[in-house]
């Protein structure tokens, strides 16, 4: 027979485990901490008060409940995830015997295609920075290693020195759950790190002991904020834009998985690239690579 559990302390535990044991992001456990409070709020008002007393009607009922209210179906999906992964940490943890999830349909959700910029928008955004001034040539180096690797933001701001080989032409990229992927970097924007590791950083450096790659004038690291700031500033400046959506640095990064796309790649290698633990994830990009080539098709004379 399982064990007994408050429905709060599951949640708690649960958000611990997901934080600590696998890593998760800080923005994704608050998300989760909001669709487990707002379920477990549900649960209350049925008078359920432990973990065992969660039947599969429960759980429909609370999605019936999200959608009528006008949630987004991507908004309830969300919930969903967060719903099962609660669920399967409980039988894990010999808390739960069952799955009340495991029949529970969720919402069908159309793909959400990302904002990408055509590869002479990316060009002149990354040109966009005086390389003849410190500040240009770091931000330079930034974006135009953000576009060779298609990393997150949090991972180039956050990158180390020693994880940048430019002998050899990689980049060691620690993502999400701290798992490592290597990210090969291309001519251009090994040239610029070099320059600006050689003529910049020093001049930056205020702790020799900092680790961080990319460093403000005051000698810590760049923030994601920042740099999101300076994207936005540059490519403004440079006239480059997206149909209802500011340039950020993660539009970079779907440019550069579209383009490798486009280009041939295989998605495997996109996937490992990106640092993507399910290949559905990645699969998107094959779609924005369709709908960019049915968008040129349309505007043939006799398209």
């Amino acid at each position: 027979m399982a064990r007994r559990l408050d429905l709060d302390r599951a949640v708690d535990a649960y958000l611990s485990h997901v934080k600590v044991e696998r890593g998760l992001a800080v923005a994704t456990v608050d998300g989760y901490g909001r669709d487990l409070s707002r379920f477990v709020r549900g649960l209350d008002a049925r008078g359920r008060r432990s973990v065992d007393e969660i039947t599969p009607l429960d759980v429909t009922e609370y999605l019936v409940e999200l959608a009528t209210g006008g949630m987004a179906a991507r908004s309830r999906a969300r919930a969903l995830v967060a719903i099962r992964g609660l669920v399967r940490y409980l039988i894990s943890e010999r808390w739960l015997e069952a799955d009340p999830t495991e029949l529970v349909a969720g919402p069908r959700i159309a793909p959400k295609l990302p904002g990408v910029l055509g590869e002479d928008a990316v060009m002149k955004l990354c040109a966009m920075p005086p390389r003849d001034r410190p500040r240009g040539l770091r931000d330079a180096a930034m974006l135009s290693l953000l576009y060779a690797t298609g990393m997150r933001v949090s991972e180039l701001v956050g990158l180390p020195v020693g994880d940048l080989n430019l002998h050899v032409g990689y980049a060691r990229v620690t993502g999400k759950g701290k798992k490592t992927r290597m990210v090969p970097v291309h001519n251009e924007a090994r040239a610029l790190c070099e320059q600006y590791l050689n003529e910049v950083r020093p001049g930056f450096l205020r702790d020799p002991k900092e680790p961080a790659l990319f460093l403000t004038e005051r000698g810590g690291p760049m923030t994601r904020q920042a740099f999101w700031k300076l994207c936005r500033g540059y490519a403004r400046a440079a006239g480059v834009r997206l149909p209802g959506a500011e340039v950020s640095p993660h539009k970079l990064r779907h440019s550069f998985a579209t383009h490798l796309v486009e280009g041939g790649a295989d998605l495997r290698a996109v996937q490992a690239m990106l640092g993507h633990a399910d290949i559905s994830t990645t699969q998107i990009y094959t779609h924005v690579s369709r709908s960019h080539l049915i968008a040129a098709v349309a505007k043939h004379p006799r398209g």
